[in-house]
């Protein structure tokens, strides 16, 4: 068994990646810098089912300030989920992006270098693709359409740069659109389904026809386990994470019609800066090379977030 660093563990999939590694016998440290980017509470719940087990051990620490040896050293792996989120807010604090993104990146680099890491496992997005997302092999150009994508391509940057200098061993994994239980209050799902639950209107950006290929929360930790387990044929490379199934934003709005037997109230604006269209994974390296298949029709991963919502209401 292995020990695991778990960066952003009390986020939305670092808590279900904590969780996951402890099921299957390894140890854990978790870090997290409680950010406000979303209410600290939140993150507290998300925790407590890792808290009080006897192989997971926490820190609570900033990556962009605090000393890193004594979370990293020792650990096999590093998993670095921790970031700053979110597109619109990029364009405000920017500055914010930057330190979370690429500094508090390039200190854990530094770390994982120092510590002699066998794997840095750096989890980036669909984002730093830009305005069109479908289909992009994990080799096409880089042309992020947001500040947020422009810092994730910074850090995927430096993770190659230390790869090339220092010879850390990393993979990349860009994640597309990430739902389930737990998903942070800011993303669309989260948002629309609390407005289905409470009786309120929903806020659509655009026509609705924006689509996504939503990748259930499950399936991401599979993706990124996989990464891991797989770590000589994943060693060096660029795994896009998506889910299997494409669907318009309007598609969305029906099933949840039909999971909580409501009708959507809808308020329309213009399309926002820096959102993407259309994104849509192509996973064919992550299936050749990992085996990674993802397992989650969107109606059921749906249902299992409306449920959480339900009962974290």
């Amino acid at each position: 068994m292995s020990r695991c660093l778990v960066t952003g563990a009390a986020g939305f999939i670092g808590s279900h990646l904590s969780e996951a590694l402890l099921a299957m016998g390894h140890d854990v440290v978790g870090v997290d810098a409680f950010i406000p980017y979303y209410p600290r509470p939140l993150k507290e719940t998300n925790l407590k089912p890792l808290i009080d087990h006897p192989r997971f051990v926490f820190h609570e620490l900033d990556l962009r300030t605090a000393e890193l040896a004594p979370a990293v050293d020792g650990c096999d792996v590093i998993f670095n989920e921790a970031a700053m989120a979110g597109l619109m807010k990029s364009w405000s604090e920017f500055e914010l992006y930057v330190s979370c993104n690429i500094i508090a990146t390039k200190r854990l680099l530094e770390a994982a270098r120092d510590a002699r890491t066998a794997q840095f496992i750096h989890i980036s997005t669909s984002s730093v693709y830009g305005k069109d997302a479908v289909g992009a092999p994990e080799d096409k150009p880089l042309t992020p359409f947001s500040p947020y994508g422009v810092t994730k391509v910074g850090a995927e940057n430096l993770c190659r740069a230390f790869e090339a200098n220092f010879g850390v061993p990393v993979t990349i994994l860009r994640y597309f659109s990430v739902y389930g239980p737990r998903q942070r209050p800011d993303m669309a799902y989260n948002i629309l389904i609390r407005a289905f639950l409470d009786g309120r209107s929903f806020t659509m950006y655009g026509d609705g026809e924006q689509s996504r290929s939503n990748t259930y929360v499950a399936d991401c930790v599979n993706a990124t386990l996989l990464a891991f387990e797989k770590r000589d044929a994943a060693l060096g490379e660029v795994f896009n994470v998506g889910g299997g199934e494409v669907v318009t934003l309007n598609n969305v709005i029906r099933m949840l019609e039909e999971l909580t037997g409501k009708k959507a109230v809808i308020e329309r604006k213009p399309p926002r800066p820096g959102d993407q269209k259309h994104t849509a994974a192509n996973i064919a390296k992550a299936q050749r090379i990992l085996g990674y298949k993802p397992a989650t029709p969107v109606l059921d991963g749906l249902r299992a977030q409306v449920e959480w919502q339900r009962k974290s209401a």
